[in-house]
């Protein structure tokens, strides 16, 4: 296993040091059940390196780790087919609301009528086409 950090949680659990709920695992990735369990089967996919995020992974990092997140997402759906939906995310800093740094991904299932609230404001009545076009182009000069 490439560089894991001695004192970092997921770390621990991919060592295999800390038990956890693994749903799936190969050389490369380690999907476990989310502790607090937002929606029944709440996972979490980590990659076996030890990347704090998304700011940190190259794009081979990218196409190594991310190409499970399909495959996990179907097994999850196939397992509890009275799923409605899945948010699929993952926080980048602790202003972000990462708790763990070490990259991971959530899935989590969603059902008609749940409650769950992942994004709770929409600031679309302070932008006009001049403002949007502005955040956009400040982005693109950055590729």
């Amino acid at each position: 296993m490439e560089n894991l950090i001695d004192d970092c949680l997921f770390c621990k659990i991919i060592r295999g040091e800390i038990p956890s709920y693994k749903v799936f695992e190969n050389e490369d990735v380690l999907a476990f059940l989310d502790i607090s369990q937002a929606n029944p089967g709440h996972t979490l996919m980590v990659p076996k390196k030890h990347l704090e995020n998304l700011f940190d992974y190259t794009s081979e990092d990218a196409q190594k780790y991310l190409q499970y997140l399909p495959e996990i997402a179907r097994a999850i759906q196939k397992a509890f087919p009275e799923v409605d939906g899945m948010n699929i995310l993952t926080n980048n800093g602790k202003v972000a609301g990462q708790m763990v740094m070490h990259s991971h991904i959530h899935f989590v299932p969603r059902f008609e009528g749940d409650g769950l609230k992942i994004i709770s404001r929409n600031n679309a009545d302070q932008y006009d086409e001049a403002k949007y076009q502005a955040v956009a182009d400040k982005i693109k000069a950055q590729f």
